[in-house]
């Protein structure tokens, strides 16, 4: 009985009324992902500088990238559990905590070895911040607010990737690149005041269960082999070891999905899937994404090579995309309730296909207008979609599963942008063996984008299985009679 009795006191404690307006939450959460997408754009500018104050070659630089990315892979999939363990609030802040100490000793390297040490370090923040953010949101936000919130979180996020090159640039031209981890230490310091001052305590939903350390284990080594078997895919050399590594990863998840269903708390709870609206998201999503990750490799170098264009005409049109991106936010939640979660996903999944598939036909003639109009459209597309995307995905998903849902999803999306930077990788070295290029022509990029096209365009199957009354909770879409028509 007092149990029962201290259960009904702590009830108020978590209600939805002691929390702040669900656009502080998501904007503050949106800032922890800023400091990550600055971070990433910023670095990639700088690490030729990095090379040679280090007396490396660039090429090897790629590690101070995928020792960042192999702590991600790793440590997303228990994002959940340890929130839960630990408390959702203590988790986040301690996330960012790390990541600013792993900024400060990135800054203070003098070689590679102690650089790849320091990533690792600041990938293990990473990885927490993210999912966890998004975990605060689900557990504290309205399912009526959830979309709405989602895109608030994105503009952060979004202005993080239009700040990253240009600021890079600038760091390296006129900085130390120092300065580049110098930068994450006052953004990181105001996150951490911000978090405590406004992000409520959040109460977990169930009593945390024993640790699945085998399954941590296989987990890990699986999605680590294979996210960094990827990254090599994308070189020209280390192509056994690759593959090596792919294999090992592939085993070691095969191992773990027998070792999942045996297991009634596994780290990635597989039985997820079963949920539809959660198994769809997932599916079509990672397909999306793959192209989505494809983009950022092979539109920088379609300008630069393709068409000769200068870095700064490259950066101009690369910044229409997150224009575009920022843009959405202000429709999002309005057709969402207009047209319902699964016709909007149906016709916008197929634009944000195209306004990929334009870019193949890009020509160094095109008005520059044209050109920077078509790639707005292109980032309002994706970023609706993607907001769809990661709200649909919670709907029918239990409030006591959310933990595990949010690491699940986590994990899947930072795999899937890997393998579509792999897979833009792969077609354009199979075009230019074909056509015998040294570099890429303009020819070989046209293919690569239609190709990768393609893979988001095999989406389409998976959004018209959605219920034709999925999401009309979250969106407020008012229920027609057309929806019960098939």
């Amino acid at each position: 009985m007092s149990v029962l009795l201290e259960e009904k006191v702590e009830a108020p404690v978590v209600s939805q009324p002691v929390y702040p307006d669900y656009r502080i939450i998501s904007l503050i959460v949106g800032c922890a992902i800023f400091l990550e997408q600055v971070d990433g754009t910023v670095l990639a500018t700088a690490l030729p500088t990095m090379a040679r104050d280090f007396s490396v070659s660039a090429p090897a630089m790629s590690v101070a990238v995928t020792s960042y990315l192999l702590a991600l892979a790793i440590l997303i999939p228990v994002s959940g559990a340890i929130a839960d363990r630990f408390g959702v609030k203590r988790v986040f802040n301690g996330s960012i905590a790390v990541f600013i100490l792993g900024s400060i000793l990135c800054s203070l390297t003098h070689n590679l070895p102690m650089m790849v040490a320091a990533r690792l370090l600041q990938g293990i923040g990473g990885a927490m911040m993210t999912p966890v953010g998004r975990l605060v949101i689900l557990r504290t936000v309205d399912r009526k607010h959830l979309v709405s919130s989602m895109s608030w979180t994105l503009m952060p996020a979004i202005l993080g990737t239009m700040a990253g090159p240009p600021l890079g640039g600038f760091i390296v031209e006129y900085l130390d690149w120092r300065w580049i981890f110098y930068i994450n230490v006052p953004i990181g310091v105001l996150g951490y005041w911000l978090v405590r001052r406004y992000i409520p305590v959040v109460c977990s939903m169930a009593r945390p269960s024993r640790f699945d350390w085998l399954g941590f284990t296989l987990c890990s080594v699986g999605l680590g082999c294979v996210l960094f078997g990827l990254e090599l895919f994308g070189e020209n050399t280390n192509v056994f070891n690759a593959v090596c590594l792919v294999a090992l990863g592939a085993f070691a998840l095969l191992a773990y999905f027998l070792h999942a269903k045996r297991r009634v708390d596994p780290v990635i709870d597989l039985t997820l899937m079963r949920i539809d609206s959660f198994r769809l998201s997932v599916i079509s999503g990672s397909l999306m994404r793959i192209t989505q990750g494809a983009q950022p490799f092979l539109l920088p170098l379609l300008f630069q090579i393709g068409l000769a264009f200068s870095a700064v005409r490259s950066g101009q049109l690369i910044l229409a995309i997150s224009l575009g991106a920022l843009l959405s936010r202000s429709f999002t939640t309005r057709l969402l309730r207009w047209f319902g979660f699964r016709r909007a996903m149906v016709y916008n999944g197929v634009l944000a296909s195209l306004g990929y598939a334009v870019c193949a036909f890009f020509r160094a003639d095109w008005p520059f207008w044209l050109m920077f109009g078509l790639l707005v459209c292109c980032g309002a597309f994706m970023s609706f979609q993607f907001a769809a995307y990661n709200t649909i995905a919670y709907e029918a998903v239990p409030t006591e599963r959310m933990s595990a849902a949010n690491s699940f999803y986590s994990t899947l999306q930072q795999l899937m942008l890997s393998v579509g930077v792999c897979c833009g990788a792969l077609i354009l070295k199979l075009t230019m063996a074909l056509t015998h290029n040294v570099e890429p022509s303009r020819l070989n990029f046209s293919v690569a984008f239609l190709i990768v096209t393609l893979i988001s365009l095999s989406s389409t199957r998976w959004h018209r299985a959605f219920a034709h009354d999925a999401g009309h909770e979250l969106s407020g879409h008012r229920h027609r009679t057309d929806d019960h028509q098939h």
